[in-house]
This record gives C-alpha cells, structure tokens and sequence, in this order.
C-alpha cells in the first residue's frame, strides 16, 4: 500500500470537514489521477483561504490505488479509521459498487468519484453515491441529440470495447436512436487497447456510417480506426466520450484527431467562449493546461462543500443521508462556468454535456454544439 499523501488523520479537529480520496495517482489511470488530485486540492486550498465552511476547515487525504480495487478498498478502510470522513472520492466503478455497502453501513458520508457508469446512477440501491456529470447511457444519449440535429435520419456506428465499461451504454442507446430518427449501421465490439482492428474498419466501411461513436476506450485502437477508415475513404464522422476526450489525448491521434467529436461535462480549460469567473481563478493558480481530470477533480470539491455548507446552513448534522437530500435539492446551481449553465442535480447524475470538436492547427478542442441538458 502508498503511503498517504494527506497530513495524519488522528490530528484533525472534529469539527473538519474531510474529504476521503482513491486516486490512481500512479499505474494505468494515472494521467487521470494525477490531474483529479490536482483539482481537489486546489479547490480545499482555495475555500480554505475564504475560512473554510462556516468556519470549518476542509481537509483532504488522499492515498494512491494505482486504480486496483482491492488497494482502493485498502485505502478507504485506512482513511476512513484515522479520520471522520465526510465525503469521498473513489477512483472506479469496481471500487464504487464493491465499498457501496460499506457507505450505506457507515451513514456518515457520501461519495463520488471517476465512474459515469449508468449502473450507479440508481438512488435506490446506491443512496450515498452521485456522478460528476451524465452517466455513459446519457453521454450517447447527448451525441445521439446532437447528430440527430446535425443530420435528422442519421446512420450511425457504435465501436465499444470488451469491458463492463465498453459495453454499459449499447444497448439503452439502440433505442434512445430509434426514438430520435437515427439508424444504428453496425455495432463493432473489439477489445480494450493496442490490436489489429483491420477486418473491424472493413465492417465500417461496408455499413457506411455518418457517424462512429466509440466508447470504452482511452486512445487505442480509435487512431487505428480513423487512420485505416480515412485511408479506406470513409466519410463517417468520428466521436467519444469523456475518458478519450481529454485534450492531450485526442491530439496523440496527429492529423487523424482533425474534426474528432465528442461529449464533454465541463469547459476545457482554455474555452473563453463565454464567460468563466472559476476558470479564470484556476488559470490564475496554475498557467499551464490543466486535464479534464483536473476540472472533475475540482468540481467534486466544489460540490462536496457546497453540500457541506447548505447542509450546515439548515441546522442539520452532517450524515450521509442528510448531505444526500442536500445535494438532490441543489438546483440551477452555478459552478462559475466549469459548466457552462447552471447544473441540477437529477437521480445520481448531472446529465449535462457539450460536443467538442479538435481544431489541430490550434491544437484545441473547440465547441461545437451549445450546452445539452437531458429533462
């Protein structure tokens, strides 16, 4: 196990408001790990330099998983002995359905985390979970309303990977596109990474989509897929959703990432397409280009202590159930742009989103679309 990288719990004062963190901050997912904890500690440092919540320091301790679950579960076990943990972060979906038990047990925190998959988005049997935007089913549903716009009676193409994650949204979104007028062309199931996907861009080919929504996937095999099917003189426009979405990621493809479309919950950090009071505060802290990771990393910290403060405001305790009605009853709230419009929270997500498109010469992701949000 890494060892903690927040100051020792047993010197917290009671009245703290802690934030527990899985962060994946080395292995596979540590590109996104790194720029998550980034983001939650600049927030906690930021609201502490305002004096806290009501008066209360918020304190962070995160620990390193290395995005395995077991030393996920690890790190919650230990993190939440040393400390009166309020609210955590949780590095993937494994970890947040295999502690959910735990959380309802405890009673005394509710959590978050890097998963959008559309099973957490379920109050009932996960009372004490929320996601940090729309759930996968709803990140199609927000690309399905977008090329249903664009291009009404649309052929469209799903490219998913062999995983629980790969596979979460497909078959909701078959018919979320019937219902809005798109003909699904072709599903394309491949495994996760690096593999030869030359018979699987000949099947695109022959279906001729308008549009290849991939999912499931990071990078590979997409840049193989629009590398071989703009080869092949495929016309299809090329789309994904969060996890590949991150600028650093997409521009990885060269030439290839020209035009790549996808779905995005916050603004990049770089978009000065409207007003951003909260952006322009993160640039300020930190010049350079901060991840997608970052901006959810920062955002969870906002909602945290927002649920903190109305929480504390209306005379109540902070235990997860009471945090939990707090947080289902913020409406129209506004993240100083991190969202371009004010969010309400709906069942266990924010289903809201934006398309971006990559502008290689400008090596950015520029928008494409106004702001999406699902009723």
């Amino acid at each position: 196990m890494a060892a903690a990288l927040g100051p020792a719990g047993a010197a917290h004062a009671a009245e703290d408001i802690v934030i527990g963190g899985s962060i994946p901050l080395s292995g596979v997912f540590a590109f996104a790990g790194q720029g998550i904890h980034a983001g939650i500690g600049d927030y906690v440092k930021m609201i502490n330099e305002q004096g806290g919540v009501k008066g209360r320091k918020v304190v962070y301790v995160p620990e390193d998983t290395a995005y395995k679950v077991d030393a996920s579960v690890a790190a919650f076990k230990k993190i939440t002995s040393q400390n009166k943990v309020n609210f955590y972060y949780g590095d993937s979906t494994g970890f947040s359905k295999t502690i959910n038990a735990e959380l309802d047990r405890a009673g005394t925190m509710i959590m978050s985390g890097a998963s959008f998959a559309t099973e957490l988005n379920d109050p009932k049997k996960y009372p004490n979970q929320f996601m940090l935007g729309p759930d996968y089913t709803e990140m199609f549903g927000i690309l399905l309303r977008y090329i249903a716009k664009e291009k009404p009676g649309a052929k469209v193409a799903f490219v998913y990977s062999d995983t629980e994650f790969g596979r979460d949204p497909i078959a909701s979104s078959r018919g979320v596109a019937e219902k809005l007028g798109l003909k699904v062309a072709t599903e394309i199931m491949t495994p996760p990474g690096s593999v030869d996907v030359s018979t699987e861009v000949i099947k695109l080919r022959r279906a001729d989509p308008d549009f290849t929504i991939f999912h499931g996937y990071v990078l590979a095999p997409i840049p193989e897929f629009v590398g071989q099917g703009k080869r092949m003189g495929l016309k299809t426009r090329y789309m994904g959703t969060f996890w590949t979405m991150d600028n650093s990621t997409v521009m990885q493809m060269g030439e290839d990432a020209e035009g790549f479309m996808g779905v995005m919950p916050y603004r990049y950090y770089y978009d000065d397409s409207e007003k951003a009071p909260m952006l322009e505060k993160i640039r300020a802290m930190r010049p350079q280009y901060q991840s997608t990771g970052y901006m959810q990393g920062f955002l969870a910290a906002m909602l945290f202590t927002e649920t903190a403060k109305r929480t504390l405001d209306a005379g109540k305790d902070l235990t997860a159930a009471n945090m939990k009605a707090t947080l289902d009853g913020i409406k129209d709230f506004d993240t100083g742009g991190i969202i371009g419009v004010p969010i309400t929270i709906k069942g266990n997500s924010i289903p809201v989103g934006r398309i971006y498109r990559a502008d290689t010469k400008q090596k950015k992701m520029v928008p494409a679309s106004d702001w999406i949000v699902l009723n």
